[in-house]
């Protein structure tokens, strides 16, 4: 199978292809490696058997990362079916268009490859091999205080649509990316400690966007621009 990128791990060379069902084995090896190295594991939602076949059998995309023939990071994009809880509803997408939203679903590293940026460069690579004659929307959900994960969504130039509970009992920020527009440009500022939900809720309700974020005094800021 081609090889969608190459690259060093330090000294260790490795590679990026795209996964097939006959990978599930190794997907799910490194999954439960990962979840049972997480010292907070309500961070990350493991992906069922059922799921994980959904997408590598056309329903989305999933790469992985191999130092030699070691799976040592993959990444998913999902094309989820449409229910009550599709992310299109709370990021304004009309319902017409809900087939050609794509999930950035669960990213996983190895806890032995850490420290190398392992998870930005899987997202470069899985958003450039996104089709665009297929897709027009990416939307993904993030924990609060989930920093790493936040970063990524951030990096890779999506924005907070919605802060508020999905899947029964979770906050989660909700995050957008329209693949056919650039970024607007934006006249306010305002940013938010991401403690305060209500603040944050409210700067959403009248139009803002979370655009970023940083560290100041122990606590982690939001900034919502319009």
């Amino acid at each position: 199978m081609e090889k969608l990128y190459t690259g060093m791990l330090g000294e260790t060379p490795f590679y990026v292809r795209q996964l097939a069902p006959q990978h599930l084995q190794q997907i799910e090896r490194l999954q439960m490696e990962v979840y049972q190295a997480l010292a907070d594991q309500t961070i990350l939602q493991p992906l069922t058997t059922e799921e994980f076949d959904y997408i590598l059998n056309g329903n989305g995309m999933m790469i992985g990362a191999y130092v030699g023939e070691e799976l040592i990071a993959f990444r998913a994009l999902l094309n989820p079916p449409v229910d009550d809880e599709h992310l299109g509803y709370d990021c304004g997408i009309a319902e017409h268009e809900f087939h050609r939203v794509l999930y950035q679903e669960i990213s996983n590293v190895s806890p032995k490859y850490r420290g190398y940026g392992l998870q930005q460069t899987l997202a470069a690579v899985v958003m450039s091999h996104i089709d665009l004659e297929k897709y027009d929307y990416v939307c993904s959900t993030v924990k609060p205080y989930n920093i790493p994960s936040l970063k990524d969504k951030f990096s890779q130039g999506l924005v907070i649509k919605g802060l508020k509970i999905k899947y029964v009992d979770k906050l989660r920020y909700i995050f957008y990316k329209d693949l056919r527009q650039k970024q607007p440009v934006f006249t306010d500022k305002q940013t938010v400690s991401m403690r305060d939900r209500a603040a944050q809720q409210q700067l959403l309700k009248q139009g803002y966007l979370g655009t970023a974020m940083f560290e100041e005094n122990n606590d982690w800021f939001v900034v919502y621009e319009k």
